[in-house]
């Protein structure tokens, strides 16, 4: 069989793909696992200050393998916490937020129910601009259940993200574009969520990652709790060596090169 998802790194950029073309990468158990496992590498590996996220074939995921989900078992035992807050299903989608690299969703085709979801946790998201979105989860009598919830809160506005998910209507890339689903329309999104990848990847990475810590604590956090994170992150990253190496940088007036 087939790796089931796939990661090639490159000058600190992690290109990973879903990789089950023949389904459209659909979800089945093994590849919850797979996609669960590869959060788990990407979470050890320091050398990756980026990540990009796509699928391989004709779209990016439609979802649930349904006939996995008639079979029941394992994707039917949702209580138990196996990834922190997240179970096994709900990690394949929060598991990117929790990533500490910025991760770049590149997608294509479709983005359907739980593959939609998947997209929610790239902390950017680019789309093709005829992609198909949905949450697609009450056509089969169920609720968005892949922290598609917790995902969209912030992203998009209350009662837009109710309509969907009551719904389960598709939207095109410039509609998602414009409530918030995406964050914008590329011609060629893996190209483009590379190109910007790699701009991250020239950063300081203990800055990006004190970014993603911020934006994150952001969602959840009171104003006074994120204003003292800001501080003590701040204080941090100046005592640091990568902002050392920026002020000698702009002295000598040429670029940084951070060291992870």
């Amino acid at each position: 069989m087939a790796e089931r998802v796939t990661i090639a790194v490159e000058a600190g950029v992690a290109d990973v793909r879903l990789n089950r073309p023949d389904k459209i990468n659909a979800l089945d158990p093994a590849q919850f696992a797979a996609i669960a496992a590869a959060i788990d590498r990407l979470s050890a590996m320091a050398g990756v200050r980026a990540v990009v996220l796509s699928g391989e074939g004709r779209g990016f995921c439609v979802g649930i393998d349904l006939e996995s989900l008639s079979a029941g078992g394992d994707l039917a035992r949702l209580g138990p916490r196996t990834h922190g807050d997240a179970n096994l299903v709900q990690q394949v989608a929060w598991g990117w937020r929790t990533l500490p690299m910025p991760v770049i969703a590149a997608v294509h085709g479709f983005a359907l129910g739980a593959g939609c979801q998947i997209m929610l946790g790239a902390d950017i998201r680019l789309c093709a601009p005829d992609t198909r979105i949905a949450l697609m989860e009450a056509r089969w009598g169920l609720a968005p259940d892949v922290a598609g919830i917790a995902l969209l809160r912030g992203l998009v506005r209350d009662d837009l993200a109710r309509e969907l998910a009551y719904t389960g209507r598709q939207v095109g890339g410039g509609e998602a574009a414009a409530i918030g689903l995406v964050t914008r329309v590329a011609a060629d999104p893996r190209d483009e969520a590379l190109a910007l990848a790699r701009a991250i990847a020239a950063q300081s990475p203990a800055a990006m990652r004190a970014d993603k810590r911020l934006f994150n604590l952001a969602r959840e956090a009171d104003a006074p709790a994120i204003l003292r994170a800001e501080s003590a992150e701040q204080e941090a990253l100046l005592a640091g060596p990568d902002h050392a190496e920026a002020l000698r940088a702009a002295r000598e007036k040429r670029p940084p090169v951070f060291q992870d």
